[in-house]
Formats: C-alpha cells, structure tokens, sequence
C-alpha cells in the first residue's frame, strides 16, 4: 500500500480570486511552510521580483506555474495588469526571499488591490528581521526595523543620529561591502551601544556576532564578510557614572561641538541625564 499524500503533495483546493501574499525561505529552503506550499500550488500565478530566483523555488518545490515579474521598478501600468488579472485569478506575491512588503515596494499593490475591493490573504513564515532580532539576544519587546541603511555617507550618519534616541533595539538590513562603513557610522552616533552582526541566517555559515561597534570594525576588518546581513543595535542604556568616563567623552566631543550639543551627544550614547552633562560640559569650558 502506497503512503498518503502529504498536505503539500495533495491536489490542491481551488482559489478564490484575489491576492495572496506568500513568505518563502530567506535561505534554507526547509522552512517553507505546508500552507506556502499549498497556495503556490492552488494560485493561477505567481508574482516575484526575479523569475529565476522563484523558478527555482517552484522546481526545488515540484510546482508549475506562470511566473509574472513584479519588482521596485514595474511602472504603474504593469501594477494596473496585476490588479486587473485577480479580478479571475488567484495571483500570489512572493520576493526573493523572506516575507513581501518588508523593506520591498509591494504595499502598493497591496494599496491597488483593497482599493478595487478585491481580497488580500497573508502566508506568513520566514522574515529575516525578525531572525535576526531572535538570535541576537538583544531586547526584543520593543524594535523599529528601518529597511537599508542610505548609500551616501552624511545620508548614513544623519539617519542613524536621528534614530539613536529611540528607546528600542533598531534591525536594518545591510550588504556585505557596506557592513563596515554602516558600523563605523554607528561608531561615530552610538559608539556605546551593543551592536549584533546576523549574516547568513538559516545557510550553512550562519552567524550572529555581538560587541560594541569598534569591537565588530575590528573583526570584519580582519575577516571580510560575506552573505546577507541583518545589523541589529541594542537600545540606550542607563550606564553608571563608574562604567562611562563622561569627562573623557564630554572633552572629545567639545572639541568639535558646543557645550549644548556635546551634553546631547554623550546623553545619547550614554543614558546619562542631558542637564547633568551640560553642566559638566560649562565647567569643562571654563577649565
């Protein structure tokens, strides 16, 4: 007697019209799910950013179906044939790898599709924030993903400062060849603040590396990394006055700043209170 079928080899039931967003694995190809399986099965097509990407997927996965290119540079009218097609079809959305819509342009499809009063259905599974934030250890009740990191140097920098008083652990995403210019940018705005490097997650070289960011310069210096990335940094911390030397900070950044912006900086970077280190900073001046 031959064994059953499983959930994903059994003849799929037919979908209803509309849109369906599907999670696919951000590197192990074993943490799709049975229901992301079922619905790439049951759609009528699938709409990815790369068709060899998600072709490959399909075959590894033994599924057939007409792949439509949908990434950040369809035109209007391309989204306008997407949404007009759910009208009959059952269309799923996946990306390249991970959950759709985190950090790629796919809620404005989602926006087109409830405009026309058409169903959305979410697969949910793999994230690689999400991943990366659980394997970091750093605290997790409260975190602010902010896609990628900007290319230019002062664009880098500005945002970082603009997030470092955020009281949450902040996940962006990040390339191999950028890794040591986005740590050295938050060396310069938070240069006390736990920094955790997940590059690889779910793949063979997995790894999640945790320091302050001169501590993680100084590795990937010495061993280039490689793979995707999640670069993750830990939230403010009330530091003690014993654990921070607050003068040594204060003289380095009234080098450059006045006595108002030195005392923000190093309460940003140390969780010391802001009036007490302005105070601080006028008593420097006089000295």
């Amino acid at each position: 007697m031959s064994d059953a079928p499983t959930a994903a080899q059994s003849c799929p039931k037919p979908l209803s019209p509309g849109l369906y967003i599907v999670a696919t694995p951000i590197g192990n190809l074993g943490d799709i799910t049975l229901r992301a399986i079922e619905m790439l099965r049951a759609c009528d097509a699938v709409a990815c950013e790369d068709t060899r990407v998600t072709g490959r997927l399909l075959k590894h996965l033994g599924i057939s179906r007409p792949l439509w290119r949908y990434d950040d540079h369809a035109e209007p009218r391309d989204r306008e044939r997407l949404v007009e097609s759910m009208r009959t079809r059952a269309v799923a959305l996946v990306s390249d790898a991970g959950t759709p819509l985190v950090s790629d342009p796919g809620y404005r499809l989602v926006n087109a599709v409830r405009a026309e009063g058409l169903p959305v259905t979410v697969v949910p599974g793999p994230c690689a924030a999400i991943a990366g934030l659980a394997v970091s250890g750093l605290p997790n009740d409260r975190f602010l993903f902010a896609g990628f990191l900007p290319v230019r140097d002062k664009a880098r920098t500005d945002m970082l400062a603009g997030l470092a008083g955020i009281e949450a652990t902040l996940v962006f995403y990040e390339t191999a060849p950028r890794l040591l210019k986005s740590l050295a940018a938050i060396a310069e705005t938070m240069p006390y603040r736990e920094v955790a490097v997940a590059r690889e997650l779910t793949k063979l070289h997995e790894e999640c590396r945790r320091s302050l960011p001169a501590g993680l310069i100084a590795w990937y210096e010495a061993h280039p990394p490689k793979g995707e990335i999640v670069l993750l940094v830990g939230p403010p911390e009330d530091h003690g006055h014993e654990e921070v030397d607050a003068d040594a900070l204060l003289r380095e950044a009234l080098a450059t700043l006045k006595p108002s912006q030195a005392a923000a900086q190093v309460a940003r970077n140390t969780g010391i209170d802001r009036r007490e280190l302005y105070a601080r900073a006028m008593e420097l001046q006089r000295e």
